[in-house]
C-alpha cells in the first residue's frame, strides 16, 4: 500500500498594495496633525479681531472710545443704537442700507455673467477642435498678468467714448458710472482665470466619455448640458465664491466705474472712514454689516468649494 503525503500548498505571495491616488494622497495631506493644527492657528489668528470687531459693534460709543473690546468680559454693556444709526442714518449718520442694496446688486450679476461665459468658452477650448485654439488660449491665459491699474483708463475711454460709433452704455449726455459698466468691468477682469480654471477642470473629465455621448448621436449642446454643467457644479461653485469675494470686497474697480447713485458698501465704508473717523463703534457697525453676508455665503457653500478645490487639481 502506497502512500502519499499531501503537498502543503505554498501560501500565496503577498500582493503588493496598489499605489495611493493623487487624490487620496492630498486628502491624507490636507487631514494629517501638522495640516490641522496649521489650520487651527489660522483659524485663531482670523477669528480673534473679528470677534473683536463684533464686540465693538455692540458697545455703547463711550466705552469703545475709552478702552478695548476685551473690557467687555469685565464690564459687559450692550447696544444695538450702532446698528440703527449705521442702517438708518440717524442723528447726522452715513445709511448703509442703500449702499448695501447696491453691493448686493452689483455682485450677483458680476459673479453670473463670467461664469457663464466661461463655462461656454471652456468647453469649446477643452473639447472643440478649431484653428488656432492653442494659440488663443494661451493668450487668454497670458491676459492674467495684465495688471488691472493699466487697465482701468482704457477701459473707462470705451465706455465713456465707444469705437465705430457706437451708443455708450448709459446714453451720450449721461455721465459713465452705471451698474452696467460695473458688471462689465468684473466680467472682464474675471475671465481669463474662470477660463483657465473651468478649461483644466473640463479636461479632467475622461475623454471616452465624451466619444460615448457622441456615438449615442448627442452634439455640443447635449454634451455641455447634460454631461459637462452636471460634473463641473463643484468647480463652478468654487469658482463663484472666489468670484463673489473678490467683487463684494472690491474697492479700486467700484471707485472708478461706480456713481454716486450705484456706489457699493466698500466704497461707502472707505468714506465713512475719512469722514467719520472719530466714530469707531459705527465704523465696527458698517464693517461687520459688510462682512456677514461674505461669511454666510462661504459657510454655506463651503462643501461645494472644497470639492471644486481637490476635484479640478488632480485624479484618481
Amino acid at each position: 500500500m502506497t502512500t502519499t503525503t499531501p503537498s502543503v500548498a505554498e501560501p500565496p505571495a503577498s500582493t503588493p498594495a496598489p499605489p495611493q491616488s493623487a487624490s487620496s494622497a492630498a486628502k491624507e495631506g490636507l487631514s494629517g496633525r501638522l495640516a490641522s493644527g496649521l489650520a487651527l492657528v489660522i483659524a485663531i489668528l482670523w477669528t480673534i479681531p473679528t470677534f473683536g470687531l463684533l464686540i465693538s459693534s455692540f458697545r455703547p460709543e463711550e466705552q469703545v472710545k475709552s478702552d478695548g473690546w476685551w473690557n467687555f468680559f469685565t464690564d459687559p454693556s450692550l447696544t444695538l443704537d450702532n446698528y440703527r444709526e449705521v442702517m438708518s442714518g440717524g442723528a447726522g449718520g452715513e445709511a448703509l442700507s442703500t449702499n448695501l442694496i447696491n453691493s448686493i446688486v452689483i455682485t450677483i450679476p458680476g459673479v453670473l455673467i463670467p461664469i457663464s461665459l466661461a463655462t461656454l468658452a471652456a468647453y469649446a477650448f477643452a473639447w472643440m477642435d478649431f484653428k488656432g485654439r492653442d494659440t488663443l488660449f494661451v493668450a487668454v491665459f497670458a491676459l492674467q498678468i495684465v495688471p488691472i491699474q493699466v487697465t482701468l483708463v482704457p477701459l473707462l475711454s470705451l465706455y465713456v467714448d465707444p469705437p465705430f460709433n457706437l451708443q455708450p452704455l448709459a446714453g451720450r449726455d449721461a455721465p459713465a458710472g452705471g451698474l452696467y459698466e460695473l458688471w462689465l468691468s468684473h466680467a472682464i477682469f474675471a475671465m481669463p482665470l474662470a477660463i483657465f480654471l473651468l478649461h483644466n477642470f473640463m479636461r479632467e473629465i475622461p475623454g471616452e466619455l465624451i466619444e460615448s455621448a457622441r456615438v449615442d448621436g448627442a452634439g455640443h449642446v447635449q454634451i455641455f448640458t447634460r454631461i459637462m454643467l452636471p460634473l463641473m457644479m463643484p468647480a463652478i461653485a468654487a469658482f463663484g465664491i472666489f468670484q463673489f469675494l473678490w467683487v463684494w470686497n472690491d474697492l479700486l474697480v467700484a471707485k472708478v466705474f461706480s456713481s454716486p447713485q450705484v456706489t457699493p458698501l466698500t466704497v461707502k465704508l472707505q468714506l465713512l472712514v475719512g469722514q467719520r473717523g472719530e466714530d469707531w463703534q459705527l465704523l465696527a457697525s458698517g464693517a461687520f454689516v459688510s462682512l456677514i453676508i461674505p461669511l454666510i455665503v462661504f459657510f454655506s457653500l463651503q462643501r461645494y468649494f472644497v470639492r471644486g478645490l481637490l476635484a479640478g487639481s488632480v485624479k484618481g
